[in-house]
């Protein structure tokens, strides 16, 4: 594999590796019961650029690209960032602690997205940042977001890829410094995204309940009681991605709103053993709902 083009991994697997049925299934989703109900062609953006940042989950498209419908959806109404920094949990193992791909471009049957090397070495600056390709190579968690970025804003939108296999709490406040760093250096429209699927495996009731109150503290911005979830049992794979959405969109006063929430076992009719997925966006003008554990004063530099 050439080290500037990252290839798709999981083509074929988790959506489609065709350009016309990838489109049709993504249009699907848009389409489907459990989804939005309409295509981003179908509305009118406002372009108010007030979300900051969002949560979104990472199945195959036939289990949660409905529920991801639903935060492209309103990132298209609200207006077309210039870069997304993509945040996923390691599930392979591989790779540095927090890996960045460094430059070049990823590809997808959409076309290609180019890496914003502006705001890469600038990350780079921080220690906790890493360029890394094996991280990358066979992560599935920010590959399977592109083609709805693609489709949604294009293949002019620039990306950061950022794969997060240490979600120590002091690390995801290093890693929340350096993007308020680069963000505050670099004057674009950067849209933050936190790859993440909620409970996995547990009986319907069982997931609602634990995600019930894992959503609660996300939207509330407490971190600390997200953490003593996932350290009491709760199994979300991108809590360290989301824990850094939530940090920043805290330094932003931009408060949680949850869009759609479901299961597997809604998908299939199977709820004895389910997997949670939510859409949430954090935007300013959105009420910060006041955590019962704050986190503690000023994790992040004023921008």
């Amino acid at each position: 594999m050439s080290e500037e083009i990252r290839k798709p991994a999981v083509a074929g697997y988790f959506y489609p590796a065709n350009k016309d049925e990838l489109i049709k299934l993504i249009e699907n989703c848009f389409k489907h019961p459990l989804g939005p109900g309409k295509l981003p062609k179908e509305v009118t953006p406002r372009n108010s650029y007030r979300i900051i940042a969002a949560q979104v989950p990472h199945a195959g498209y036939i289990y949660s690209g409905p529920c991801a419908a639903w935060a492209y959806l309103e990132l298209y109404i609200d207006g077309k960032p210039d870069t997304v920094i993509i945040l996923g949990p390691n599930h392979t193992g591989l790779g540095l602690p927090v890996s960045v791909w460094p430059r070049g471009h990823w590809e997808t049957p959409l076309g290609r997205l180019e890496i914003d090397k502006e705001i890469v070495d600038i990350l780079l600056q921080h220690e906790v940042f890493a360029p890394d390709f094996s991280g990358h190579v066979s992560e599935h968690s920010i590959e399977v977001q592109l083609p709805f970025i693609q489709y949604v804003f294009g293949n002019d939108v620039k990306i950061v890829p950022i794969c997060i296999g240490d979600p120590r709490l002091e690390t995801v406040e290093e890693i929340s410094k350096g993007i308020l760093h680069a963000m505050a250096e670099i004057k674009k429209k950067i849209l933050i995204l936190a790859s993440s699927d909620m409970t996995h495996y547990e009986p319907q009731d069982v997931a609602q309940m634990k995600d019930s109150e894992a959503l609660d503290a996300i939207i509330s911005l407490d971190i600390k009681k997200l953490y003593e979830l996932v350290e009491s049992g709760l199994s979300m794979c991108g809590f360290a991605p989301v824990s850094v959405a939530a940090m920043i969109a805290s330094h932003f006063r931009a408060g949680g709103r949850v869009l759609k929430y479901y299961t597997s076992g809604d998908i299939t009719g199977d709820i004895s053993a389910v997997v949670g997925y939510a859409s949430i966006v954090f935007e300013k003008g959105t009420p910060v709902k006041k955590p019962k554990t704050p986190l503690k004063e000023e994790i992040v530099p004023s921008v």
